[in-house]
């Protein structure tokens, strides 16, 4: 029995990071569709986000089942856990990489701003990093790793804020800009909020470690844990 409950928390381990990795790929898509302004690379971020809906019922099914079938405790329980918190904080990460990918189906003829795309897209690598780094240290157990990896969300938070302002400046000086300023707000905002889940599937592998609920990003009104 106990052979047979490790093999199929492996499977869901995979599958759970198979799942990040389809995340990630999609998050990247959607920042390079966005700055690129490809509409067609951008479709198909949204064709392929039930990939991603798809894997996150999958996972939360078999997590139930295992937790009926196996009434698992302490270390197997909290595992189980994780992932099924993770998984919906994926999953709203995909949604939010959809939502880019709607920004750039939206946009048509407005005057951009390249330097404002450019720092979008620097802020798209650092979120993408980060999705990359907390699945890397999901499947290393390195919940020191995962401090390390919260504590980066600053930095998008940081280009949201030097692009708000710079998104505002441009709308006072350049009314032909007000459309897709908009658009590089709500793409910035998007970001950030991917940048928040991380951090609190961050939270989660702290919990699986230590057995502790943390806040690693006060900022974070999202998070569904808190300090105790």
């Amino acid at each position: 029995m106990r052979r047979l409950f490790d093999d199929e928390l492996n499977d869901l381990d995979t599958s759970f990071t198979e799942m990040g990795m389809l995340v990630s790929e999609a998050i990247g898509k959607a920042v390079t569709s966005f700055v690129n302004h490809d509409r067609t690379l951008a479709q198909s971020v949204i064709d392929d986000d039930h990939l991603i809906n798809d894997r996150e019922v999958a996972l939360e099914k078999k997590s139930f089942e295992m937790i009926a079938l196996y009434q698992p405790v302490t270390t197997d329980l909290r595992e189980i856990v994780t992932i099924l918190k993770a998984v919906s904080d994926l999953e709203r990460m995909g949604d939010y990489a959809r939502s880019i990918a709607h920004s750039t189906i939206r946009v048509k003829g407005n005057k951009r701003v390249a330097s404002t795309e450019q720092h979008i897209s620097e802020m798209g690598a650092i979120v993408q990093q980060m999705v990359a780094d907390v699945l890397d240290a999901y499947v290393k157990d390195d919940d020191g790793r995962a401090r390390k990896i919260a504590a980066v969300d600053a930095q998008a938070a940081d280009y949201y804020q030097l692009i708000y302002m710079e998104s505002i400046d441009q709308m006072r000086q350049d009314p032909e800009v007000v459309i897709g300023s908009t658009d590089y707000l709500s793409v910035a905002q998007f970001l950030k909020r991917i940048g928040d889940y991380v951090t609190n599937i961050c939270e989660w592998i702290v919990y699986l470690q230590t057995g502790k609920i943390v806040e690693l990003n006060p900022r974070n009104i999202d998070s569904g844990t808190e300090n105790k």
